[in-house]
């Protein structure tokens, strides 16, 4: 019964939030699942389908990564197939490419197609071949990075598979491509029926990659998702995603997603704005959000982000976001601390009745003071008499009043109103 690992976007060397912690944690997770779910049970053969590196251009300390990963696998006797991926495919007008180089240094087998897009069998000398017919039993095809033209490779291949010679009962191939409807905010995806000529021309497993969300489909399409969160809609609790540890059986596939390995923790928590309070009652509120979450353990050493939604009766600058996500760094004792600040001031509608005869512009004038007015939660109990205040303000102003004769004045005004309107 041949068993093997499914893995697709590593994306070796990603970083994002300024720390090298965060780059580690990327092989970390890759090695991990590579001896939990390879090593460990022994498979026939890993998949590599797509993305093993965030870049084109690689960091010396990120390939030696790579090569220690293989490495592991190659002494262990696994073989390790892949294609290239979005994120690591080679540019356009060159011959080569890391996975390449890693391919040519015989720490794994690169299948594609050959110039022609003709489907030739691997060969060990030249060590190149778009296929290759394992020991264990299973045809293992692969293919390119194709982009908007993959629906039109896939008739393509699908053809060259039909016209293989005879082979192993089963047939997996490797696709780095999206399927449509199983992840948002991605346009390109491909439709199903752009993927059936594939089970038509005998492919068994489809092993897709470039969608970090895991999902399967009719029984024969499989995508584990990325080996670790590329960002925090990435968490397992709404983006579940791993590796597929597979089985084919004579009763069929039984893909199994693992996802107990080493990885990040990240911790979203969600705060709600109300207008009636202040900049300061916002600050503690997130506080004390932040600090049940850390008495539960939950933080430390985690990726936490806050988003603090709503509507605000306090101008949005009167809460300072940086000296809070420090604060609150401090406190939670997380590896990265974000603050979406996402809200927005009270609205506020001035209302003219339908009458026929319309208010004189100083009556408008009160109505619109007093909305803005009220709208914040420092003034809005004296809103009444602080704009018949702005009324005489904007007057003594046309009046040609000095500086300090209107500043004295805007200060008396203040000086009414109740101690928290002052600040």
């Amino acid at each position: 019964m041949p068993r093997f690992l499914h893995v697709a976007d590593v994306h070796l060397g990603y970083t994002k939030y300024d720390t090298p912690e965060r780059t580690k944690d990327f092989f970390l997770a890759f090695r991990d699942a590579l001896e939990r779910y390879a090593i460990e049970p022994q498979v026939d053969f890993v998949l590599i389908v797509g993305d093993l590196f965030e870049h084109r251009q690689v960091l010396p300390a990120i390939l030696n990564q790579a090569q220690l990963c293989l490495d592991q696998l190659q002494a262990a006797g696994i073989p390790v197939l892949a294609i290239e991926g979005n994120h690591d495919y080679r540019p356009y007008g060159t011959s080569t490419s890391w996975l390449r180089y890693l391919a040519d240094w015989g720490r794994l087998i690169l299948l594609e197609p050959n110039a022609e897009e003709a489907l030739d069998p691997w060969d060990p000398e030249t060590r190149q071949g778009g296929y290759i017919d394992l020991a264990c039993g299973v045809r293992v095809i692969g293919s390119r990075w194709y982009g908007a033209a993959a629906p039109q490779a896939i008739l393509s291949l699908a053809t060259e598979i039909e016209q293989l010679s005879p082979g192993p009962a089963q047939t997996v191939m490797m696709f780095h491509h999206g399927l449509e409807g199983h992840v948002s905010r991605y346009s390109g995806a491909l439709r199903y029926q752009d993927f059936a000529p594939l089970f038509t021309a005998g492919v068994d497993y489809l092993a897709l990659g470039h969608i970090h969300r895991s999902y399967t489909a009719e029984s024969w399409i499989f995508n584990p998702g990325s080996v670790e969160a590329n960002s925090v809609l990435e968490n397992q609790a709404q983006n579940p995603r791993g590796v597929f540890l597979v089985n084919l059986t004579a009763k069929g596939i039984q893909a199994d997603l693992k996802s107990d390995y080493y990885q990040r923790p990240i911790v979203r928590l969600t705060l709600k704005a109300v207008p009636q309070q202040t900049a300061a009652e916002l600050e503690a509120a997130a506080i004390a959000t932040l600090q049940t979450a850390a008495d539960q353990s939950q933080t430390q050493e985690a990726i936490v982000e806050l988003r603090i939604q709503g509507t605000i009766g306090f101008e949005r600058s009167d809460l300072n976001v940086r000296e809070l996500r420090s604060h609150l760094h401090t406190l939670s004792k997380a590896l990265v601390m974000l603050i979406k600040y996402e809200v927005t001031g009270v609205e506020y509608h001035s209302y003219l009745s339908d009458q026929e005869e319309l208010p004189s512009r100083h009556e408008i004038e009160r109505l619109v003071f007093t909305d803005l007015l009220a709208a914040n939660v420092h003034y809005r109990d004296r809103a009444e008499a602080l704009s018949s205040g702005l009324i005489d303000l904007k007057d003594r102003l046309l009046k040609h009043q000095t500086e300090l004769e209107l500043y004295q004045f805007a200060q008396d005004l203040l000086s009414t109103a109740p101690e928290e309107a002052k600040s």
